[in-house]
């Protein structure tokens, strides 16, 4: 070997040694936290995780959570990147409202955005006689996991209502799916549902048995005081067997994210949900309502810092 190839070499061993010492960047991991898998926050999280997951050195994953109060917590615990919740448990989670499940103020958290509303939708079985809000007196019904956003709704229409769970026959704290086979097998009269419209366990039930869609008038919303809930409709025909739209409440949903997560990070997730709202609205009809406006950048808590870097780049926030 003559001494330029030996030099050679011994060049070339030497760079192979430096370059493992100096391992290629790892990559981040980003975990969605979504709902139960029969609800609208799960199929709007595979889809979120795949946009995200074309993102450069971006591993996307996908949680099926209780929902808004456990991914709020979840967020602030740094067990999680981004999650979904509703506005009104985003306010509650803020302030530290134990009784529906924060222990103490979450203060890490940061929103992404603010996405499409849900919409509050109380469905009894036909033959129950239930057509009104105080016809489920007496009744029994399913309200939603413990503590997760659509039982907090329960609570806050019911109260408003003039109704409390002692009113009720029996109650049922069940996840969407498994609230709609009760009703299937005669277990139950009623379920209480927040989702976007839509939902797959109603459009389920619906079609397996009549239904009555209960109407959530513009009075008992008034009268629950608190500014996230809204008056809204589910237009006819949304589910089998609904001829005519139905006044109910409807509540903005939220990304939410924690203080840790890096800017740049928070910046480009924020962009890309916006740059891919065909594959969100692919994933459910929900995400129709989704809109690169004000509402997007309005929260019950701070913005991230990256994600308020895209909305001055679009002249929503100074």
């Amino acid at each position: 070997m003559s001494r330029i190839a030996s030099i050679a070499g011994r060049a070339l061993a030497a760079a192979v040694v430096l370059a493992a010492s100096f391992p290629a960047k790892a990559d981040q991991f980003v975990n969605v936290l979504t709902g139960g898998t029969s609800g609208v926050y799960y199929p709007l999280g595979v889809a979120l995780s795949n946009v995200y997951g074309k993102l450069p050195g971006i591993k996307a994953s996908v949680q099926a959570t209780k929902a808004s109060v456990e991914n709020l917590n979840l967020l602030q615990q740094g067990r999680g990147e981004i999650g979904f919740s509703l506005g009104d448990s985003l306010s509650q989670a803020w302030a530290g409202h134990e009784e529906v499940g924060f222990k103490a103020k979450l203060d890490r958290l940061r929103a992404i955005a603010g996405i499409y509303p849900n919409y509050i939708q109380i469905v009894a079985a036909a033959d129950s006689g239930i057509k009104t809000l105080a016809d489920l007196k007496g009744k029994k019904i399913s309200v939603g996991a413990p503590k997760s956003g659509t039982e907090l709704n329960a609570r806050a229409v019911f109260a408003a209502a003039g109704l409390t769970y002692k009113d009720f026959a029996r109650v049922e704290y069940l996840p969407f799916a498994e609230s709609v086979d009760l009703m299937k097998n005669r277990q139950i009269d009623a379920t209480l549902q927040s989702a976007g419209l839509g939902v797959a366990s109603i459009r389920d039930l619906s079609n397996s048995v009549p239904i009555t869609v209960i109407p959530i008038p513009a009075d008992i919303i008034a009268k629950i005081g608190d500014a996230a809930y809204l008056p809204a409709s589910i237009p006819a025909n949304t589910y089998g067997g609904q001829g005519a739209d139905i006044p109910t409440a409807a509540v903005q949903n939220f990304l939410v994210t924690h203080a840790d997560l890096p800017e740049q990070l928070a910046y480009d997730m924020t962009r890309s949900l916006f740059e891919n709202l065909d594959q969100m609205q692919a994933a459910h009809a929900a995400a129709k309502d989704i809109r690169l406006d004000s509402r997007a950048a309005t929260a019950p808590v701070p913005l991230h810092p990256g994600a308020a870097r895209y909305y001055r780049e679009k002249g929503l926030v100074k």
